[in-house]
């Protein structure tokens, strides 16, 4: 299981999909994102799928199982 933080996106490209943009610039295409809306900062928990290849080419396919706001309370 991947976590990582950034900042979520939505990207208009080939019908739409949501992004997350980590601080260092990389992006990963969301897959099963729930309830997440553009400029939030967040944790995002899943699976990076390498092998696999989404219709937006943005990045690689992060299929998540978690999203938490960046700043929630432990």
């Amino acid at each position: 299981m991947t976590k990582l933080s950034g900042t979520i996106k939505k990207s208009d490209l080939e019908g739409g999909h949501w992004l997350l943009v980590t601080k260092d610039g990389a992006q990963y295409q969301l897959e099963g994102a729930k309830g997440v809306k553009d400029g939030a900062h967040v944790v995002v928990e899943g699976k990076v799928e390498k092998a696999a290849f989404g219709i937006g080419m943005t990045g690689p396919i992060l299929k998540v199982t978690k999203v938490t706001p960046a700043d929630a309370k432990k």
